[in-house]
């Protein structure tokens, strides 16, 4: 009896009003006194600073897509195993096979560069509102809108890059209500010091994938480094680890139930401002479309892989992130079901609508806006497959897909910078080539011959009012497999866009000269090319609608709301307020908040997705916990759940106690809660992390990481100079 009712406290502790992924100047907003209540032992000025613009905020970075966090002064970062994957395959071979075995540096002269792997540390944010809307000129129309709003970001993003190593850019918040220059530092030479086995950074696979109880760990550990002048600087034998300004301690006592957490990141997209109808035609056609769409890409590349060990290691990021892609998807459809978001939102649009109507001179404008984006919504649900199937394009055959940058890279270049494309200026140029290069890992022939053809056939199963022109010109328009193949066939056998010297000499050339190549799928590059450029300008026609009309809209919503609302995440830094908490995910069922190396043991079956590695389970089978075993649990804490407003971007974030120190890594949420992007659900919105007694126990227990361990500052006595272990 005590024990259920130990377990029904745990779900029904009183919840932490968790909604919101507050900006840095946000935080200043709340109430200090309820957040201490909460459990936020530092002041709110300590986590953000206004004057100097930075604060222990700003020890949560940017990764690119990820999130991580630095745990040492001396440029240490933990993230996700999965955000580290890049780098972890672009050093793995059958022969040294990192992603399977894990990896340690040994010493810091060991630690592994990641090529386009980068760090941004956030530096500052200013209000630019008023230049932006300022530069739209009068009477404009939707695309020039846009036009005029885009430049007007490029030149802002220009200026503030004027200082070395540094990356700007300027993020819409509510619609185009606000816009916020964002100014970090960018830290270039980054080296992999920390990565464990897959079958511990992925344990339990996409079968566990979104779901709980899980017992994974999903970690692994980078550094930053610098010139030894302390400017960032290409890699370096020369270069120093990054003295970081601030990091997370690791608090080795953890957390229990009902402890306060917080969770900093950068959280890429939610849609929670989106109207009613505009949630349902994601219900309706996109999710389901990238179910239909991704999943036979996954089963393509998986088929093709388990053929050719070295295949099986070119294809694993791509299927790990369609993967992921691919489960979301479905977690979207059932949790907008089950949580019945559609329906609310219309009803919460019903009430503004009614409060706006009440004050018409005020709030018509509003109605109008909303009235007209409901209208725009219905007509682009026309040509709908068209445009999803083209702009999948880069997921689904990455032959055409390289073949489209090379030939947008060669037409963008030829403009002034400022006209460009934001994704093709000079500022994106290494970029670019980091990815041309990086790419070559990924490319696994059979794999890439089936992919193609399986696009092909889609497109030309397409309505006649929906046609891809460069895949009729160049396919033909009925798909006839043995003809499709012996042109897919063709193809590939006289390309250089796979050859990684050729590659990355047409990434310098101009348009005349890619065209002299006479190179097969350079031309079906070209001729995709012009048609996603087509598409891009339908799409800044809607954007400069969107960013005219919605403004009115969620001002009024923000107006009825008559308190702080947390803006949808747009890939800026965040943070949540959160408390360790289970959840009831049905009726009858009841999860408690933490799983241990007991519970990971018990799902060990010895085949993947559940192979606990030897070394791993023998430490664990003799109980050899350390001093990391939680003293009530009697046994090392895996996982650990939170009521965090998370999203995709905060893969990585630091999960950290009212002190600031880091107890955990936040790398997934539970199923019931993946439609948290359209509404936050207190009674399933959960988080999961790597507790950081699991990450201290694998780097003590198994990996004896004696110097890395002191470096921490987790042991006693001073890490030996030059070493990581």
């Amino acid at each position: 009896m005590k024990k259920a009712l130990l377990l029904l406290s745990l779900v029904a502790a009183p919840a932490l009003a968790g909604e919101g992924k507050w900006t840095p100047q946000q935080v200043l907003d709340l109430d200090p006194a309820w957040l201490r209540a909460q459990g936020l032992q530092v002041s709110p000025r300590k986590l953000w600073d206004p004057k100097r613009g930075t604060g222990l905020l700003a020890g949560a970075v940017n990764v690119g897509g990820c999130t991580g966090a630095f745990i040492s002064s001396t440029g240490l970062v933990i993230t996700n195993h999965h955000c580290a994957f890049g780098v972890i395959q672009e050093h793995s071979t059958p022969q040294r096979d990192l992603i399977t075995q894990g990896f340690l540096a040994s010493e810091r002269k060991d630690e592994l560069p990641g090529k386009g792997a980068r760090v941004q540390v956030p530096r500052s944010f200013t209000d630019v509102t008023a230049q932006v809307l300022a530069a739209v000129p009068q009477g404009a129309d939707d695309l020039v809108r846009y036009k005029a709003i885009e430049r007007k970001q490029k030149e802002l993003v220009a200026e503030c890059e004027k200082r070395p190593a540094t990356r700007c850019q300027v993020s819409t918040f509510d619609g185009g209500v606000n816009y916020t220059l964002v100014d970090a530092v960018e830290l270039v030479d980054v080296r992999l010091v920390y990565a464990p086995p897959r079958a511990v950074g992925e344990y339990g696979g996409e079968e566990d994938n979104w779901m709980w109880p899980r017992h994974t760990g999903d970690f692994a550990i980078v550094r930053a480094y610098t010139a030894p002048d302390g400017a960032s600087a290409p890699y370096s034998e020369k270069n120093v680890p990054f003295k970081a300004e601030f990091f997370f301690p690791l608090a080795t006592e953890g957390v229990k139930p009902g402890d306060f957490v917080m969770v900093l990141g950068y959280p890429g997209r939610t849609y929670r401002a989106l109207l009613a109808e505009e949630m349902a035609e994601r219900q309706s056609r996109l999710y389901p479309r990238m179910r239909d769409v991704f999943g036979e890409a996954i089963r393509i590349l998986e088929e093709e892989g388990d053929k050719d060990p070295a295949g099986k290691i070119a294809v694993a990021s791509t299927v790990k992130s369609l993967h992921n892609v691919h489960k979301n998807a479905g977690g979207q459809l059932a949790g907008l079901k089950r949580g019945k978001l559609v329906e609310k939102q219309h009803q919460s649009e019903a009430d503004v609508a009614a409060w706006a109507g009440k004050n018409s001179a005020k709030w018509a404008s509003a109605l109008t806006a909303r009235d007209a984006l409901l209208a725009e919504q219905k007509a682009n649900t026309k040509v709908f497959e068209r445009e999803f199937l083209l702009g999948s394009t880069p997921r689904l055959a990455r032959g055409p897909a390289l073949a489209v940058t090379l030939s947008r890279l060669a037409a963008e270049r030829a403009k002034p910078d400022l006209e460009r494309r934001p994704e093709y200026m000079e500022r994106e140029q290494a970029r670019i080539k980091d990815r041309l290069e990086r790419e070559q890992k990924n490319v696994f022939l059979p794999a890439e011959k089936r992919l193609l053809m399986a696009y092909v056939r889609r497109a030309q199963a397409l309505g006649a009012d929906e046609r891809i022109a460069a895949v009729d010109k160049h396919f033909g328009k009925v798909f006839v497999e043995k003809d499709v193949a012996a042109k897919v066939d063709a193809l590939y056998a006289v390309t250089q866009v796979l050859t990684l010297s050729e590659r990355m000499k047409m990434a310098t050339e101009t348009v005349a000269q890619l065209e002299a190549r006479k190179d097969p799928m350079l031309a079906f590059g070209a001729d995709l090319a012009r048609e996603l450029e087509a598409l891009d300008d339908v799409g800044d026609r809607r954007q400069g609608m969107s960013l005219r009309l919605r403004p009115d809209w969620r001002k009024a919503v923000l107006a009825h709301a008559g308190k702080p609302v947390a803006p949808d995440a747009n890939g800026t830094l965040r943070v949540t307020f959160a408390k360790v908490q289970g959840y009831s995910p049905r009726d009858g069922a009841v999860y408690t908040p933490q799983t241990t190396l007991t519970g990971m043991l018990a799902k060990h079956t010895g085949e993947e997705p559940f192979d606990v590695p030897e070394r791993v389970s023998k430490v664990a089978e003799s109980k050899r916990y350390g001093a990391w075993a939680d003293k009530k649990l009697k046994d090392v804490p895996v996982n650990f759940l939170a009521d965090a407003d998370t999203t995709g971007g905060n893969s990585g974030s630091p999960t950290v106690n009212g002190k600031g120190q880091l107890v955990g890594v936040n790398f997934d949420r539970v199923w019931e809660n993946v439609a948290n992007d359209f509404g936050y659900n207190p009674d399933v919105a959960r988080n999961v992390n790597v507790d950081v007694r699991y990450v201290l126990w694998m780097l003590d227990q198994v990996e004896n990481a004696d110097t890395l361990l002191r470096e921490l500052g987790v042991r006693k006595g001073p890490p030996v100079a030059g070493e990581t272990r």
